[in-house]
């Protein structure tokens, strides 16, 4: 299994997911076609959870997504959950902005619907873009 990578657009964040554990889902995740952008992401970390490694790291940081990223990213909860269930540590780390309740929020209820240990990370200003 090789590491799975998708640079971001200005409609899609960057997905990093790496075989030794490390993931990330990072910017905006409003694709027009949600399900062709979503669809190789969830098939490796589908098979990603058959085998993991002992700790998984799961690094969330969206300026905003709409309901069908939602959904998608919801999946991955759960697929973080299985991977708990099998004894093995996972957790998130969900960021937002200071300003920014409402992501925050959303955190805070995905961390409600899925057993997986989440840690919120604040911060109050914008990674400037090269």
């Amino acid at each position: 299994m090789v590491d799975f990578f998708r640079e971001a657009t200005l409609q899609t964040p960057l997905i990093s997911f790496k075989t030794n554990g490390e993931m990330e889902i990072k910017g905006r995740a409003i694709p027009d076609n949600p399900e062709p952008f979503w669809s190789d992401a969830l098939v490796w970390f589908d098979k990603y959870s058959e085998n993991p490694c002992p700790h998984t790291i799961f690094r969330i940081d969206l300026e905003y997504f709409n309901i069908s990223s939602s959904k998608r990213i919801l999946f991955l909860l759960y697929k973080l959950n299985e991977i708990v269930e099998q004894g093995l540590e996972a957790k998130v780390e969900w960021y937002y902005r200071k300003a920014d309740e409402e992501m925050y929020e959303v955190g805070q209820d995905y961390a409600f619907m899925v057993k997986v240990p989440f840690d919120f990370k604040e911060y109050d200003h914008d990674i400037a873009v090269a």
